[in-house]
Protein backbone atom coordinates (compact mmCIF):
# COMPACT_ATOMS: atom_id res chain seq x y z
CA UNK A 1 0.00 0.00 0.00
CA UNK A 2 3.07 2.36 0.20
CA UNK A 3 2.18 3.69 -3.18
CA UNK A 4 -1.12 4.76 -1.82
CA UNK A 5 0.02 6.56 0.59
CA UNK A 6 -0.90 10.29 1.16
CA UNK A 7 2.72 11.53 0.91
CA UNK A 8 6.29 10.66 2.21
CA UNK A 9 5.62 12.19 5.63
CA UNK A 10 6.09 9.90 8.26
CA UNK A 11 4.77 9.63 12.17
CA UNK A 12 6.79 11.24 14.80
CA UNK A 13 7.59 9.54 18.13
CA UNK A 14 4.62 10.91 20.10
CA UNK A 15 2.07 10.03 17.18
CA UNK A 16 3.07 5.79 16.92
CA UNK A 17 3.31 5.97 20.71
CA UNK A 18 -0.37 7.47 20.63
CA UNK A 19 -1.34 4.91 18.28
CA UNK A 20 0.00 2.40 19.74
CA UNK A 21 -1.82 3.04 23.28
CA UNK A 22 -4.78 3.26 21.45
CA UNK A 23 -4.95 0.09 19.18
CA UNK A 24 -2.27 -1.55 20.36
CA UNK A 25 1.24 -3.14 18.88
CA UNK A 26 -0.49 -5.47 16.54
CA UNK A 27 -3.66 -5.10 15.34
CA UNK A 28 -3.82 -8.32 13.72
CA UNK A 29 -3.47 -9.52 17.58
CA UNK A 30 -5.95 -7.57 18.74
CA UNK A 31 -9.04 -8.20 16.55
CA UNK A 32 -8.68 -11.99 15.34
CA UNK A 33 -11.49 -13.17 13.44
CA UNK A 34 -11.77 -12.68 9.88
CA UNK A 35 -14.76 -11.11 8.16
CA UNK A 36 -16.07 -10.65 4.41
CA UNK A 37 -15.26 -6.86 3.62
CA UNK A 38 -18.38 -6.38 1.91
CA UNK A 39 -17.48 -4.33 -1.92
CA UNK A 40 -13.84 -5.33 -1.61
CA UNK A 41 -14.63 -9.08 -2.53
CA UNK A 42 -11.85 -10.51 -0.73
CA UNK A 43 -11.43 -12.10 2.62
CA UNK A 44 -9.04 -10.41 4.86
CA UNK A 45 -8.27 -10.04 8.36
CA UNK A 46 -10.27 -7.12 9.37
CA UNK A 47 -8.58 -4.34 11.21
CA UNK A 48 -10.70 -1.52 10.14
CA UNK A 49 -12.71 -0.79 13.06
CA UNK A 50 -9.62 0.19 14.86
CA UNK A 51 -9.80 3.67 12.77
CA UNK A 52 -11.83 5.62 15.38
CA UNK A 53 -9.76 5.21 18.30
CA UNK A 54 -6.80 5.65 16.33
CA UNK A 55 -7.77 9.03 15.09
CA UNK A 56 -9.29 10.01 18.60
CA UNK A 57 -5.33 9.07 19.31
CA UNK A 58 -4.01 11.44 16.85
CA UNK A 59 -6.17 14.01 16.88
CA UNK A 60 -5.25 14.08 21.15
CA UNK A 61 -1.58 14.29 20.59
CA UNK A 62 -1.32 17.21 18.77
CA UNK A 63 -4.34 18.65 18.30
CA UNK A 64 -4.94 17.53 14.40
CA UNK A 65 -4.00 14.30 12.41
CA UNK A 66 -1.56 15.02 10.33
CA UNK A 67 -0.55 13.09 7.06
CA UNK A 68 2.52 11.24 8.58
CA UNK A 69 0.51 10.18 11.41
CA UNK A 70 -2.59 8.88 9.05
CA UNK A 71 -0.06 7.40 6.74
CA UNK A 72 1.08 4.94 10.35
CA UNK A 73 -2.30 3.94 10.89
CA UNK A 74 -3.49 3.27 7.29
CA UNK A 75 -0.28 1.48 7.20
CA UNK A 76 -1.20 -0.82 10.83
CA UNK A 77 -4.71 -1.27 9.80
CA UNK A 78 -4.35 -1.56 6.34
CA UNK A 79 -6.84 0.97 5.22
CA UNK A 80 -7.01 2.71 1.92
CA UNK A 81 -5.37 6.64 2.90
CA UNK A 82 -7.91 8.12 1.03
CA UNK A 83 -10.71 6.49 2.61
CA UNK A 84 -9.21 7.15 6.04
CA UNK A 85 -8.87 10.73 5.06
CA UNK A 86 -12.84 10.59 4.23
CA UNK A 87 -12.98 8.92 7.63
CA UNK A 88 -11.65 11.69 9.29
CA UNK A 89 -13.17 14.70 7.49
CA UNK A 90 -16.40 13.32 8.49
CA UNK A 91 -16.53 14.47 11.78
CA UNK A 92 -16.61 17.68 13.81
CA UNK A 93 -14.12 16.82 16.00
CA UNK A 94 -11.12 15.78 14.00
CA UNK A 95 -9.17 18.67 12.45
CA UNK A 96 -6.49 17.78 9.00
CA UNK A 97 -5.09 21.08 8.86
CA UNK A 98 -2.09 22.01 10.87
CA UNK A 99 -3.91 24.95 13.72
CA UNK A 100 -1.64 27.89 14.29
CA UNK A 101 -1.88 26.54 18.33
CA UNK A 102 -1.44 24.14 20.02
CA UNK A 103 -3.86 24.79 22.51
CA UNK A 104 -6.88 22.66 23.74
CA UNK A 105 -10.38 24.08 21.92
CA UNK A 106 -13.73 25.16 23.52
CA UNK A 107 -16.29 23.65 22.05
CA UNK A 108 -19.57 26.13 22.84
CA UNK A 109 -23.13 24.65 21.85
CA UNK A 110 -25.21 26.98 19.49
CA UNK A 111 -28.01 24.73 19.61
CA UNK A 112 -31.44 26.00 20.77
CA UNK A 113 -31.30 25.56 24.80
CA UNK A 114 -28.06 27.30 24.74
CA UNK A 115 -28.79 29.86 21.80
CA UNK A 116 -31.48 31.26 24.47
CA UNK A 117 -29.43 30.90 27.37
CA UNK A 118 -26.44 33.25 26.77
CA UNK A 119 -24.31 31.58 24.64
CA UNK A 120 -23.01 34.36 22.75
CA UNK A 121 -21.46 36.29 26.06
CA UNK A 122 -19.83 32.92 27.09
CA UNK A 123 -18.02 32.61 23.71
CA UNK A 124 -17.28 36.23 24.15
CA UNK A 125 -15.76 35.89 27.66
CA UNK A 126 -13.69 32.81 26.47
CA UNK A 127 -11.88 34.27 23.70
CA UNK A 128 -11.41 37.34 25.52
CA UNK A 129 -9.43 35.59 28.24
CA UNK A 130 -7.53 34.23 25.33
CA UNK A 131 -9.33 30.45 24.71
CA UNK A 132 -9.83 28.95 20.91
CA UNK A 133 -13.70 28.28 20.47
CA UNK A 134 -15.23 26.01 18.35
CA UNK A 135 -18.74 26.57 17.58
CA UNK A 136 -20.32 23.66 18.34
CA UNK A 137 -23.78 21.50 17.55
CA UNK A 138 -25.97 20.40 20.90
CA UNK A 139 -23.06 19.14 23.24
CA UNK A 140 -25.84 17.40 25.19
CA UNK A 141 -25.56 19.45 28.43
CA UNK A 142 -29.12 21.48 27.87
CA UNK A 143 -29.88 20.94 31.43
CA UNK A 144 -26.90 23.24 32.49
CA UNK A 145 -26.94 26.19 29.35
CA UNK A 146 -24.59 27.34 27.81
CA UNK A 147 -22.95 24.19 27.52
CA UNK A 148 -18.62 23.73 26.83
CA UNK A 149 -16.76 20.80 26.09
CA UNK A 150 -13.20 21.02 25.94
CA UNK A 151 -10.79 19.01 23.37
CA UNK A 152 -7.58 18.74 25.27
CA UNK A 153 -4.42 18.46 23.59
CA UNK A 154 -1.76 16.20 25.16
CA UNK A 155 -4.54 15.65 28.08
CA UNK A 156 -7.89 14.25 28.50
CA UNK A 157 -10.94 15.87 27.16
CA UNK A 158 -13.09 17.18 29.66
CA UNK A 159 -16.27 19.17 30.44
CA UNK A 160 -15.68 22.01 32.72
CA UNK A 161 -19.12 21.41 33.96
CA UNK A 162 -18.18 18.20 35.56
CA UNK A 163 -15.52 19.61 37.82
CA UNK A 164 -18.32 21.73 39.70
CA UNK A 165 -21.04 18.91 40.24
CA UNK A 166 -19.06 15.42 39.33
CA UNK A 167 -22.53 13.81 40.52
CA UNK A 168 -25.08 15.45 38.70
CA UNK A 169 -28.80 14.25 39.96
CA UNK A 170 -31.80 14.72 39.02
CA UNK A 171 -34.38 16.76 40.32
CA UNK A 172 -36.78 13.65 41.43
CA UNK A 173 -33.47 12.68 43.23
CA UNK A 174 -35.08 9.99 46.54
CA UNK A 175 -38.29 9.80 45.29
CA UNK A 176 -40.05 6.59 45.94
CA UNK A 177 -41.44 6.41 42.61
CA UNK A 178 -38.53 6.32 40.37
CA UNK A 179 -37.45 3.05 38.40
CA UNK A 180 -35.06 4.02 36.22
CA UNK A 181 -33.63 6.83 37.75
CA UNK A 182 -33.98 4.93 41.31
CA UNK A 183 -29.88 4.42 41.57
CA UNK A 184 -29.24 7.93 40.64
CA UNK A 185 -27.54 9.99 43.41
CA UNK A 186 -27.77 6.56 45.56
CA UNK A 187 -25.32 4.39 44.23
CA UNK A 188 -21.31 5.07 44.23
CA UNK A 189 -21.17 5.13 40.17
CA UNK A 190 -17.74 4.12 40.33
CA UNK A 191 -18.00 1.16 42.27
CA UNK A 192 -19.66 -2.57 41.67
CA UNK A 193 -20.03 -2.99 45.16
CA UNK A 194 -21.95 0.11 45.62
CA UNK A 195 -24.34 -1.27 42.56
CA UNK A 196 -24.47 -4.89 43.88
CA UNK A 197 -25.66 -3.72 47.36
CA UNK A 198 -28.37 -1.93 45.90
CA UNK A 199 -29.57 -4.71 43.64
CA UNK A 200 -27.58 -4.42 41.22
CA UNK A 201 -27.16 -7.96 38.91
CA UNK A 202 -30.53 -9.20 40.49
CA UNK A 203 -32.13 -8.72 37.15
CA UNK A 204 -29.32 -10.84 35.42
CA UNK A 205 -29.81 -13.71 37.96
CA UNK A 206 -33.08 -13.86 37.42
CA UNK A 207 -32.66 -13.95 33.30
CA UNK A 208 -30.36 -16.88 33.86
CA UNK A 209 -33.11 -18.24 35.59
CA UNK A 210 -36.01 -17.50 32.96
CA UNK A 211 -33.75 -18.65 30.32
CA UNK A 212 -33.03 -16.36 27.17
CA UNK A 213 -36.74 -17.37 25.66
CA UNK A 214 -38.02 -16.45 28.62
CA UNK A 215 -36.35 -13.33 28.62
CA UNK A 216 -37.89 -12.35 25.21
CA UNK A 217 -41.14 -13.38 26.01
CA UNK A 218 -41.19 -10.81 29.34
CA UNK A 219 -39.76 -8.23 26.86
CA UNK A 220 -42.04 -8.87 24.39
CA UNK A 221 -45.46 -9.69 26.75
CA UNK A 222 -44.33 -6.03 28.60
CA UNK A 223 -45.06 -4.45 25.64
CA UNK A 224 -41.47 -2.39 25.61
CA UNK A 225 -40.75 0.26 22.56
CA UNK A 226 -37.80 1.63 22.02
CA UNK A 227 -36.90 5.13 23.52
CA UNK A 228 -34.57 6.76 20.98
CA UNK A 229 -37.67 8.17 18.91
CA UNK A 230 -38.65 5.26 16.39
CA UNK A 231 -40.91 3.50 19.26
CA UNK A 232 -39.98 0.07 17.55
CA UNK A 233 -41.31 -2.77 19.65
CA UNK A 234 -37.74 -4.19 21.57
CA UNK A 235 -39.06 -7.45 22.39
CA UNK A 236 -39.41 -8.57 18.01
CA UNK A 237 -36.04 -6.95 17.89
CA UNK A 238 -34.21 -9.52 20.47
CA UNK A 239 -36.49 -12.21 19.27
CA UNK A 240 -35.48 -11.90 15.29
CA UNK A 241 -31.98 -11.61 16.50
CA UNK A 242 -32.40 -14.66 18.65
CA UNK A 243 -33.64 -16.96 15.46
CA UNK A 244 -30.19 -16.40 13.90
CA UNK A 245 -27.90 -18.87 14.35
CA UNK A 246 -24.82 -20.03 12.83
CA UNK A 247 -23.28 -16.37 12.14
CA UNK A 248 -21.56 -14.30 15.08
CA UNK A 249 -23.52 -11.64 16.39
CA UNK A 250 -23.77 -8.48 18.37
CA UNK A 251 -25.87 -6.26 20.92
CA UNK A 252 -24.95 -2.34 20.86
CA UNK A 253 -25.95 0.31 23.18
CA UNK A 254 -26.43 3.48 21.21
CA UNK A 255 -25.32 6.03 23.38
CA UNK A 256 -24.25 8.26 20.40
CA UNK A 257 -27.20 10.81 22.07
CA UNK A 258 -26.68 14.03 19.31
CA UNK A 259 -30.37 15.00 19.57
CA UNK A 260 -30.68 18.64 20.73
CA UNK A 261 -32.04 19.29 23.58
CA UNK A 262 -31.63 15.29 24.64
CA UNK A 263 -29.09 14.07 27.90
CA UNK A 264 -31.05 11.32 29.79
CA UNK A 265 -28.91 9.13 28.56
CA UNK A 266 -25.72 11.26 29.52
CA UNK A 267 -27.51 11.51 32.80
CA UNK A 268 -27.76 7.60 33.36
CA UNK A 269 -24.21 6.82 31.97
CA UNK A 270 -22.34 9.27 34.53
CA UNK A 271 -24.06 7.90 37.26
CA UNK A 272 -25.65 4.59 36.81
CA UNK A 273 -22.69 2.55 34.57
CA UNK A 274 -23.26 -0.63 35.84
CA UNK A 275 -26.37 -0.77 35.23
CA UNK A 276 -25.92 0.04 31.60
CA UNK A 277 -23.33 -2.99 31.55
CA UNK A 278 -26.13 -5.72 33.42
CA UNK A 279 -28.86 -4.26 31.21
CA UNK A 280 -26.15 -4.94 27.84
CA UNK A 281 -24.98 -8.24 29.36
CA UNK A 282 -29.02 -9.42 29.42
CA UNK A 283 -29.90 -8.41 25.80
CA UNK A 284 -26.63 -10.41 25.04
CA UNK A 285 -27.30 -13.37 27.20
CA UNK A 286 -31.58 -13.14 25.51
CA UNK A 287 -29.93 -12.96 21.79
CA UNK A 288 -27.75 -15.15 21.74
CA UNK A 289 -25.15 -12.35 21.19
CA UNK A 290 -21.83 -12.80 22.34
CA UNK A 291 -19.99 -9.33 21.20
CA UNK A 292 -21.59 -6.10 23.29
CA UNK A 293 -20.60 -2.59 21.80
CA UNK A 294 -20.94 0.59 23.01
CA UNK A 295 -21.14 3.45 20.82
CA UNK A 296 -21.00 6.85 22.46
CA UNK A 297 -20.43 10.36 21.38
CA UNK A 298 -17.01 11.91 21.62
CA UNK A 299 -18.22 14.94 23.89
CA UNK A 300 -19.59 12.78 26.86
CA UNK A 301 -15.72 12.21 28.49
CA UNK A 302 -17.54 11.53 32.04
CA UNK A 303 -19.53 8.77 30.65
CA UNK A 304 -16.94 7.28 28.75
CA UNK A 305 -14.53 7.06 31.62
CA UNK A 306 -17.55 5.62 33.84
CA UNK A 307 -18.33 2.99 31.44
CA UNK A 308 -14.79 1.76 31.11
CA UNK A 309 -14.68 1.49 34.30
CA UNK A 310 -17.36 -0.26 34.97
CA UNK A 311 -16.85 -2.77 32.25
CA UNK A 312 -13.09 -3.47 33.90
CA UNK A 313 -14.90 -4.22 36.96
CA UNK A 314 -17.27 -6.36 35.76
CA UNK A 315 -14.91 -8.52 33.46
CA UNK A 316 -12.90 -8.84 36.85
CA UNK A 317 -15.18 -10.04 38.46
CA UNK A 318 -16.46 -12.39 35.96
CA UNK A 319 -20.03 -10.93 35.18
CA UNK A 320 -18.27 -10.38 31.58
CA UNK A 321 -16.43 -12.66 30.25
CA UNK A 322 -16.38 -16.68 29.00
CA UNK A 323 -19.15 -17.20 31.52
CA UNK A 324 -20.60 -13.75 32.23
CA UNK A 325 -22.56 -13.74 35.36
CA UNK A 326 -22.70 -17.72 35.63
CA UNK A 327 -25.00 -18.22 32.85
CA UNK A 328 -22.57 -19.98 30.79
CA UNK A 329 -22.94 -17.63 28.22
CA UNK A 330 -19.80 -15.97 26.75
CA UNK A 331 -20.10 -11.74 26.35
CA UNK A 332 -17.57 -9.33 26.60
CA UNK A 333 -18.35 -5.62 25.56
CA UNK A 334 -15.90 -2.73 23.96
CA UNK A 335 -16.66 0.59 24.05
CA UNK A 336 -15.96 3.08 20.98
CA UNK A 337 -16.21 7.07 21.04
CA UNK A 338 -17.65 8.66 18.36
CA UNK A 339 -16.33 12.00 16.81
CA UNK A 340 -19.30 14.48 16.72
CA UNK A 341 -21.63 13.47 13.92
CA UNK A 342 -25.47 13.82 14.63
CA UNK A 343 -26.46 11.15 11.69
CA UNK A 344 -23.95 8.33 13.59
CA UNK A 345 -27.34 8.14 15.98
CA UNK A 346 -28.87 6.05 13.20
CA UNK A 347 -28.47 2.87 13.60
CA UNK A 348 -27.22 1.91 10.34
CA UNK A 349 -24.84 4.86 10.06
CA UNK A 350 -23.57 4.16 13.70
CA UNK A 351 -22.64 0.61 12.44
CA UNK A 352 -20.52 1.92 9.19
CA UNK A 353 -19.09 4.36 11.73
CA UNK A 354 -17.95 1.64 14.32
CA UNK A 355 -16.37 -0.36 10.93
CA UNK A 356 -14.43 2.60 10.55
CA UNK A 357 -16.17 3.80 7.80
CA UNK A 358 -17.97 7.46 7.09
CA UNK A 359 -21.02 7.47 9.45
CA UNK A 360 -23.58 7.32 6.35
CA UNK A 361 -26.68 5.23 6.78
CA UNK A 362 -27.36 2.13 4.41
CA UNK A 363 -30.48 1.35 3.06
CA UNK A 364 -32.96 -0.98 4.48
CA UNK A 365 -34.13 -4.06 3.63
CA UNK A 366 -31.77 -5.96 4.71
CA UNK A 367 -32.31 -4.56 8.61
CA UNK A 368 -30.24 -4.96 11.42
CA UNK A 369 -31.64 -7.75 12.72
CA UNK A 370 -29.80 -10.01 9.85
CA UNK A 371 -27.37 -7.81 8.79
CA UNK A 372 -26.39 -5.40 11.45
CA UNK A 373 -22.81 -4.52 12.19
CA UNK A 374 -20.31 -6.26 10.26
CA UNK A 375 -23.69 -7.74 7.97
CA UNK A 376 -24.00 -9.72 11.02
CA UNK A 377 -27.27 -10.34 13.37
CA UNK A 378 -27.64 -6.93 15.71
CA UNK A 379 -29.64 -6.36 18.18
CA UNK A 380 -29.30 -2.19 19.06
CA UNK A 381 -30.95 -0.26 21.91
CA UNK A 382 -30.07 3.26 23.69
CA UNK A 383 -29.35 2.99 27.42
CA UNK A 384 -32.97 3.56 28.53
CA UNK A 385 -34.67 0.72 26.73
CA UNK A 386 -31.62 -1.19 27.78
CA UNK A 387 -32.57 0.06 31.46
CA UNK A 388 -36.20 -0.93 31.01
CA UNK A 389 -35.03 -4.45 30.68
CA UNK A 390 -33.83 -5.04 34.25
CA UNK A 391 -36.81 -3.15 35.68
CA UNK A 392 -38.90 -5.85 32.98
CA UNK A 393 -37.08 -8.76 34.31
CA UNK A 394 -36.83 -8.41 37.30
CA UNK A 395 -40.56 -7.53 38.64
CA UNK A 396 -42.05 -8.91 35.41
CA UNK A 397 -44.51 -7.92 32.67
CA UNK A 398 -47.70 -7.39 34.39
CA UNK A 399 -46.23 -5.22 36.95
CA UNK A 400 -44.47 -3.19 34.60
CA UNK A 401 -47.58 -2.95 31.88
CA UNK A 402 -49.16 -1.01 35.71
CA UNK A 403 -47.50 1.68 34.99
CA UNK A 404 -48.83 3.84 32.18
CA UNK A 405 -51.02 3.04 29.44
CA UNK A 406 -52.51 0.31 27.41
CA UNK A 407 -50.73 1.65 24.44
CA UNK A 408 -47.52 3.03 26.28
CA UNK A 409 -46.60 0.69 29.21
CA UNK A 410 -43.63 1.72 31.85
CA UNK A 411 -42.12 5.02 32.43
CA UNK A 412 -40.15 7.77 30.11
CA UNK A 413 -37.56 10.25 30.51
CA UNK A 414 -38.09 13.81 29.86
CA UNK A 415 -35.34 15.96 29.11
CA UNK A 416 -36.60 19.67 30.46
CA UNK A 417 -34.67 22.59 29.12
CA UNK A 418 -34.89 26.04 28.01
CA UNK A 419 -37.37 28.60 30.15
CA UNK A 420 -38.48 26.23 33.02
CA UNK A 421 -36.80 26.59 36.88
CA UNK A 422 -35.73 23.21 37.47
CA UNK A 423 -34.27 21.66 34.38
CA UNK A 424 -33.18 18.17 33.99
CA UNK A 425 -34.29 14.42 33.64
CA UNK A 426 -37.65 13.78 35.27
CA UNK A 427 -38.83 10.23 35.17
CA UNK A 428 -42.79 10.13 34.73
CA UNK A 429 -45.68 7.66 33.66
CA UNK A 430 -46.61 7.82 30.17
CA UNK A 431 -49.93 9.55 30.34
CA UNK A 432 -48.96 12.89 32.31
CA UNK A 433 -49.86 16.21 30.51
CA UNK A 434 -47.69 18.43 29.21
CA UNK A 435 -48.74 21.26 31.23
CA UNK A 436 -48.46 18.79 34.60
CA UNK A 437 -44.77 18.22 33.29
CA UNK A 438 -43.82 21.76 32.89
CA UNK A 439 -44.92 22.28 36.67
CA UNK A 440 -43.10 19.16 37.56
CA UNK A 441 -39.99 21.21 36.14
CA UNK A 442 -40.92 24.43 38.51
CA UNK A 443 -42.74 26.25 36.22
CA UNK A 444 -41.67 28.83 33.56
CA UNK A 445 -39.09 31.26 34.04
CA UNK A 446 -38.23 34.17 31.07
CA UNK A 447 -41.02 36.43 30.89
CA UNK A 448 -43.64 33.70 32.03
CA UNK A 449 -45.99 33.38 29.00
CA UNK A 450 -45.43 30.25 27.58
CA UNK A 451 -45.29 30.63 23.15
CA UNK A 452 -44.33 26.81 22.31
CA UNK A 453 -43.11 23.72 23.46
CA UNK A 454 -40.37 22.40 21.13
CA UNK A 455 -41.28 18.19 21.50
CA UNK A 456 -38.54 15.47 20.81
CA UNK A 457 -35.80 17.30 19.70
CA UNK A 458 -34.69 19.54 16.45
CA UNK A 459 -36.08 16.04 14.57
CA UNK A 460 -39.54 17.07 16.46
CA UNK A 461 -42.20 19.75 16.33
CA UNK A 462 -43.82 23.02 18.04
CA UNK A 463 -46.70 22.57 19.64
CA UNK A 464 -48.54 25.65 21.20
CA UNK A 465 -50.23 26.44 24.96
CA UNK A 466 -53.04 24.82 23.53
CA UNK A 467 -51.28 21.57 23.96
CA UNK A 468 -51.28 21.56 27.76
CA UNK A 469 -53.73 19.09 28.09
CA UNK A 470 -52.05 16.48 25.87
CA UNK A 471 -51.57 13.08 27.34
CA UNK A 472 -47.52 12.46 27.13
CA UNK A 473 -48.24 8.75 25.24
CA UNK A 474 -47.44 7.73 21.67
CA UNK A 475 -50.50 6.86 20.84
CA UNK A 476 -52.10 11.09 21.74
CA UNK A 477 -48.91 12.96 20.70
CA UNK A 478 -49.04 11.29 17.38
CA UNK A 479 -52.90 12.03 17.27
CA UNK A 480 -51.88 15.56 17.82
CA UNK A 481 -49.41 15.47 14.69
CA UNK A 482 -46.41 15.81 17.17
CA UNK A 483 -43.76 13.47 18.95
CA UNK A 484 -42.22 12.31 22.45
CA UNK A 485 -39.34 11.11 20.26
CA UNK A 486 -35.71 11.08 22.21
CA UNK A 487 -37.85 12.91 25.11
CA UNK A 488 -37.03 16.19 24.54
CA UNK A 489 -39.25 18.81 26.47
CA UNK A 490 -37.44 22.24 25.56
CA UNK A 491 -40.16 25.53 26.20
CA UNK A 492 -39.45 28.65 24.89
CA UNK A 493 -41.65 31.85 26.15
CA UNK A 494 -42.90 34.96 23.98
CA UNK A 495 -39.89 37.15 24.39
CA UNK A 496 -37.32 34.85 22.62
CA UNK A 497 -37.03 34.94 18.85
CA UNK A 498 -38.06 32.27 17.64
CA UNK A 499 -37.09 33.33 13.85
CA UNK A 500 -33.50 32.94 14.86
CA UNK A 501 -34.35 29.81 16.95
CA UNK A 502 -35.82 28.21 13.68
CA UNK A 503 -32.97 29.70 11.58
CA UNK A 504 -30.57 27.44 13.75
CA UNK A 505 -32.22 24.70 13.77
CA UNK A 506 -32.79 24.73 9.57
CA UNK A 507 -28.90 25.13 9.52
CA UNK A 508 -28.34 22.18 12.27
CA UNK A 509 -29.80 20.01 9.72
CA UNK A 510 -28.41 21.57 6.89
CA UNK A 511 -24.61 20.64 8.47
CA UNK A 512 -25.35 17.41 9.58
CA UNK A 513 -26.98 15.66 6.91
CA UNK A 514 -24.40 13.38 5.56
CA UNK A 515 -24.74 14.20 2.14
CA UNK A 516 -25.52 10.74 0.40
CA UNK A 517 -28.40 11.31 -1.24
CA UNK A 518 -30.40 14.25 -3.42
CA UNK A 519 -33.22 14.76 -1.43
CA UNK A 520 -32.05 15.67 1.90
CA UNK A 521 -28.34 17.01 1.03
CA UNK A 522 -30.66 19.66 -1.27
CA UNK A 523 -33.44 20.06 1.02
CA UNK A 524 -31.50 20.91 4.09
CA UNK A 525 -29.51 23.51 2.20
CA UNK A 526 -32.68 25.16 0.49
CA UNK A 527 -34.76 25.07 3.63
CA UNK A 528 -31.90 27.05 5.41
CA UNK A 529 -31.55 29.72 2.68
CA UNK A 530 -35.26 30.29 2.87
CA UNK A 531 -35.22 30.60 6.49
CA UNK A 532 -32.06 33.27 6.41
CA UNK A 533 -34.37 34.92 3.75
CA UNK A 534 -37.29 34.97 6.54
CA UNK A 535 -34.79 36.39 9.24
CA UNK A 536 -33.89 39.33 6.76
CA UNK A 537 -38.00 40.58 5.44
CA UNK A 538 -39.60 39.07 8.33
CA UNK A 539 -42.64 37.21 6.21
CA UNK A 540 -42.57 34.55 3.39
CA UNK A 541 -44.31 34.80 0.44
CA UNK A 542 -47.13 32.14 -0.59
CA UNK A 543 -44.96 30.85 -3.43
CA UNK A 544 -41.94 30.36 -1.08
CA UNK A 545 -44.20 29.25 1.47
CA UNK A 546 -45.39 26.56 -1.07
CA UNK A 547 -41.70 25.53 -2.15
CA UNK A 548 -40.99 24.63 1.69
CA UNK A 549 -43.75 22.53 2.03
CA UNK A 550 -42.77 20.64 -1.58
CA UNK A 551 -39.06 20.12 -0.23
CA UNK A 552 -40.61 18.66 3.01
CA UNK A 553 -42.72 16.13 1.22
CA UNK A 554 -39.43 15.20 -1.16
CA UNK A 555 -37.41 15.00 1.74
CA UNK A 556 -40.21 12.76 4.04
CA UNK A 557 -39.99 10.60 0.44
CA UNK A 558 -37.01 9.90 -1.09
CA UNK A 559 -34.68 10.54 1.95
CA UNK A 560 -32.89 7.49 2.88
CA UNK A 561 -32.69 8.06 6.85
CA UNK A 562 -34.86 9.49 9.32
CA UNK A 563 -32.76 12.88 9.35
CA UNK A 564 -33.89 13.69 5.91
CA UNK A 565 -37.62 12.40 6.87
CA UNK A 566 -37.85 14.88 9.56
CA UNK A 567 -35.44 17.81 8.88
CA UNK A 568 -38.82 19.89 8.36
CA UNK A 569 -40.64 19.18 11.34
CA UNK A 570 -40.05 21.47 13.72
CA UNK A 571 -40.05 24.50 10.79
CA UNK A 572 -43.57 23.77 9.15
CA UNK A 573 -44.68 23.61 12.59
CA UNK A 574 -43.48 27.12 13.68
CA UNK A 575 -44.84 28.21 10.51
CA UNK A 576 -47.85 26.24 11.34
CA UNK A 577 -48.43 27.72 14.60
CA UNK A 578 -47.41 31.12 13.46
CA UNK A 579 -44.19 31.45 15.36
CA UNK A 580 -42.74 32.53 12.72
CA UNK A 581 -43.34 33.58 8.80
CA UNK A 582 -46.17 36.28 8.43
CA UNK A 583 -47.01 35.71 4.59
CA UNK A 584 -47.16 38.77 2.43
Amino acid sequence: MADLFIGPDLADDLEIAAITAAIGNDPAVVHETERLVIGGGARRRERRHLLLPALHALQNAKGWISPGGLNHVCDLLQVPPAEAYGVATFYEMFRVDEPDHTDAVTHVCVDAACQIAGNEELIADIETAGGHVHRSPCLGQCERAPAQFVQGVGESDHVPADAVAVDIRVPQHGEPSLRLLANVGVVDPTSLESYRANGGYTSMARAIELGPEGVCDAIADSGLSGRGGAAFPTGVKWRAVAAEQGRPKHVVANCDESEPGTFKDRVVMENDPFAVIESLTLAGFATGAENGWIYIRGEYPLATARLQNAIEQARAAGLLGPDAAGSGHSFDIEIRRGAGAYICGEETALFASLEGFRGEPRSKPPFPTTHGLFREPTAINNPETLLNGLDIVAHGADAYRGRGTEGSPGTKLLCLSGRVAKPGVYEVEFGITLGDVLALAGGLTGSGTLAAVLMGGAAGSFVGPEALDMPLTLEDTRERGTTLGSGVVMAFTDEIDMTAVCTRISEFFRNESCGQCVPCRVGTLRQHETMVQLGRSGSLSDDRRALIDDMARVMVDASICGLGHTAASAINSALDLGLIGNRT
